[in-house]
């Protein structure tokens, strides 16, 4: 058997919803994969595909063939205490935190919980709780605060230090900067780059902007309709796709080679340090 070139990888994966008659494939025969240490953009229109993609490697949407693999071990079918495993050492980061954060919960609890799901003591683990909120520039003062107290990038930088602190071996970011603002996108974006480089993350970054895509990932992969049409280094697919989706994808965004909004204000705030 050949040894898989990716950290993680899922292969011929078929999901479907409904049974029977009824039934609808969602994603057919998909074959893709993150190398250990970059990260790989899945890209693609609305219901491409992309979500179910993320959902089904950490268990929420059950696939119907094929296999999941994280390090070569195979995560396929895995229940209980396996599955809950599994997301601990492949962490998804949503598009709405405010929905993934308990908000009956302080800042500092929801972190100690995720470090420690069985004894969330904010203060037993103070320290690595005031650690991730500072690796993600916030103030540790925040770990006393409430989710509602947060702006949206705020609670997103938040997300992640909760991601981050378990330690995980693959993070999946599903449309996080989607809900935000160019300025604050940009704050996100510079934020992943800096944890890219520092932590080495493996991650799989989900979005339909392919701006934002080609800013933070090495490999991009391309969906449609739940198959995956090609995949490849950022630039190799940017300036010579292939396939006639991704060129007619890529036409589609107007002035495309000018800088997106986010890289100017980047470039705006670097320029005034």
């Amino acid at each position: 058997m050949t040894t898989s070139p990716y950290k993680l990888a899922v292969e011929d994966l078929t999901v479907a919803f409904g049974h029977g008659r009824r039934a609808r494939t969602v994603l057919h025969g998909v074959s893709t994969g993150v190398r250990a240490g970059q990260t790989l953009g899945l890209v693609g229109e609305s219901g491409s595909g992309k979500s179910t993609i993320a959902k089904a490697i950490v268990g929420i949407h059950p696939i119907r063939t094929g296999r999941i693999t994280l390090g070569g071990e195979d995560l396929t079918g895995l229940r209980g205490r396996g599955l809950v495993a599994v997301r601990r050492r492949i962490q998804l980061v949503s598009q709405d935190p405010y929905a993934s954060l308990n908000p009956r919960m302080t800042i500092g609890e929801a972190i100690a919980e995720a470090v420690d799901p069985v004894r969330a003591d904010a203060r037993k683990h103070a320290a690595t709780v005031e650690r991730w909120l500072e690796t993600v520039a916030l103030d540790g003062s925040a770990a006393a605060r409430y989710p509602h107290e947060f702006s949206g990038g705020q609670r997103q930088r938040i997300a992640v230090a909760r991601a981050l602190a378990v330690e995980p071996e693959v993070v999946i970011a599903d449309e996080i900067t989607s809900a935000l603002d160019a300025s604050v996108q940009a704050e996100v974006l510079n934020l992943l780059e800096e944890l890219r480089r520092s932590l080495a993350l493996t991650m799989v970054f989900i979005s339909h902007d392919l701006a934002v895509v080609r800013h933070v990932s090495d490999e991009v992969a391309v969906l449609c309709r739940g198959e995956l049409l090609e995949q490849g280094r950022v630039r190799d697919v940017y300036r010579a796709p292939r396939h006639p989706y991704t060129r007619r994808l890529l036409a589609s965004v107007p002035a495309f080679e000018e800088k997106p909004a986010f890289e100017k204000t980047l470039e705006k705030k670097e320029s005034a340090a």
